[in-house]
């Protein structure tokens, strides 16, 4: 499906953990990284939006790709980094920067957001940024956050750009373009479901894997699901998919991270279910329903 190794499977946007104090617990995240690995993760990505990382400074995303890095590099695992902007000027600096970490496999670089520029200034801009970037890219397509919603076409054409090796497709829902796009696909160009509800069908349909936030919970059973449909086990992939998806909608019924953050912290698993604002932590009923959902799974 794809000249690149690491594009399938199942991705963890990973959270930023927060001490009592309001900064990064690094032990925390070690340990959630370590986590979703040791369960079958074909690798994380670090600095997407489930780890608020636009509410980061400077120095704390060095931190947390820090830290990221030296798990990926113990475990040998795919890491992949957000990174890029509305500004095509100041996206090519921050890949630049990347270099610093040997360990990052691809970049996850959104559409140009809040500008909406034509579907011709989004194919130009990541022509700039494929022409310049040292590390592969994989699109970023989520219309509900960029306000740009691209079709079959757009996303082949980003697709045969030398140096784009796939697409995290966070649309929602599956309409007629996704159908067409993953019944066509540019050669080594692989289709990521990034919209968590959808992550089943998508794999039905072609999909290499997913960037799945619900999967820093039951990530083993997530990455069971990948692998039952690429191997052609429909009765398990139906029956778990569905399962999952009630655990996927549990954990967005209010705005991503907030509810996953408080499932963990209820674990045990980070110390606070804090996330900074604009967000603002999740009812405790909503983190009851994702834990109902889990004990369904047998987790």
């Amino acid at each position: 499906m794809t000249q690149h190794p690491f594009l399938h499977g199942i991705h963890v946007p990973l959270i930023t953990p927060f001490t009592a104090e309001g900064r990064i617990a690094e032990d925390s995240l070690e340990e959630l990284a370590r986590d979703v690995l040791d369960a079958g993760a074909t690798g994380i990505v670090a600095l997407g939006t489930t780890a608020e990382a636009a509410v980061l400074d400077a120095e704390e995303k060095a931190a947390v790709i820090n830290v990221c890095a030296r798990v990926c590099r113990e475990r040998d695992a795919a890491l992949m980094m957000g990174a890029g902007t509305n500004d095509t000027r100041a996206s090519e600096r921050a890949l630049a920067e990347l270099t610093q970490w040997p360990e990052v496999s691809a970049a996850l670089v959104p559409v140009p957001y809040f500008t909406r520029p034509s579907q011709a200034g989004v194919l130009a801009h990541f022509t700039h940024l494929a022409h310049t970037s040292p590390l592969p890219l994989v699109v970023y397509h989520i219309p509900c956050r960029t306000g740009q919603s691209l079709n079959a076409s757009d996303l082949r054409s980003l697709g045969r750009l030398p140096g784009v090796v796939g697409t995290k497709l966070a649309q929602t829902g599956i309409d007629q373009e996704t159908v067409d796009l993953l019944g066509d696909l540019p050669p080594d160009f692989a289709v990521l479901a990034g919209e968590d509800l959808s992550l089943s069908p998508l794999l039905a349909l072609g999909a290499a894997g997913g960037i799945i936030a619900s999967a820093h919970l039951a990530t083993g059973r997530f990455v069971e699901l990948a692998a039952a449909w690429h191997q052609g086990d429909l009765s398990r992939a139906r029956d778990l998919g569905h399962a999952l998806a009630r655990l996927s909608a549990a954990a967005f019924c209010e705005p991503n991270p907030t509810v996953i953050k408080g499932v963990l912290h209820a674990q045990g698993r980070i110390p606070t279910p804090a996330v900074r604002l604009p967000l603002l932590p999740a009812c405790r009923n909503s983190v009851v329903e994702v834990l109902k959902c889990l004990a369904d799974l047998g987790e």
